[in-house]
């Protein structure tokens, strides 16, 4: 009798686990993850906000973590002599993301650095200094294939210290040409934008291409951005470009 009860509960036990199992396998949905980014150096650190441009050689950290809407991306820049040349916390969520249509929200808390002559006591020092920044974007763009696209793109940003830019407003148009075949290794993307860029009471509009050339199954890419003023009162240079080298990872990952 013993032996029977037990056999009993084991196979009660037994189709109880495998229909949670069954359960969960089949109810469950899936939450996919990634994990992605590239670190990058530059001959010349150029941001289309002058401000915000360092000028010099500098390395680049990017990185995205989250799930399908929404998404963390840390962007540091350095110099390549190690000093700090901002730190910008983004948060972004997709509100749409379908094969044609893609429209984003997002904002971030910010740091920018730089370099400052200051004199104490009679003897000039260089220091650090540190400016905080608020900002958001929203992003769109519109899919004519797989590989072509156009789109708009609209950020403000608000400096928190009172000598910084109090209000940036930064509109582009932009367009976007990948995986255009040089070869069965290699492929290019052309991405130029036009932008109006207006700075407290200070504006002008620019434009700008970047052209990335990669090679098929490898991490590492290599591409080049020029910036040119067309009309500004805005103090910046005529005319801008670097090259740059970077080196992508992309993971993903599921939880159930």
């Amino acid at each position: 009798m013993k032996t029977t009860l037990q056999k009993t509960i084991l196979t009660l036990l037994f189709i109880s686990t495998f229909t949670v199992t069954q359960a969960q396998t089949t109810e469950s949905p899936k939450t996919d993850y990634h994990f992605s980014g590239s670190i990058s150096a530059t001959n010349n650190g150029i941001s289309l906000i002058p401000t915000f441009s360092l000028g010099k050689p500098a390395a680049i950290l990017n990185m995205s973590i989250g799930g399908e809407k929404l998404s963390f991306e840390p962007e540091l820049r350095t110099s390549l002599e190690a000093k700090p040349w901002s730190i910008i916390l983004w948060w972004r969520y997709k509100l749409l993301n379908d094969d044609k249509f893609k429209f984003t929200v997002g904002g971030h808390p910010a740091l920018t650095f730089k370099s400052v002559i200051t004199d104490v006591a009679g003897i000039q020092t260089t220091t650090i200094q540190a400016q905080r920044y608020l900002a958001g974007e929203l992003t769109s763009n519109y899919y004519l294939s797989k590989d072509i696209s156009v789109g708009c793109y609209y950020l403000y940003s608000h400096g928190i210290e009172s000598n910084a830019t109090q209000n940036t407003h930064f509109l582009t148009l932009n367009s976007s040409f990948s995986n255009i075949k040089l070869s069965e290794e290699l492929a290019m993307r052309f991405s130029p934008q036009v932008y109006y860029l207006k700075m407290d009471s200070k504006d002008g509009f620019f434009v700008s291409s970047s052209l990335t050339l990669s090679k098929k199954n490898s991490p590492i890419s290599i591409s080049g951005l020029i910036n040119k003023v067309i009309k500004t009162d805005i103090a910046t240079k005529n005319f801008v470009w670097n090259a740059t080298i970077a080196y992508s990872f992309n993971n993903k990952f599921s939880k159930q």
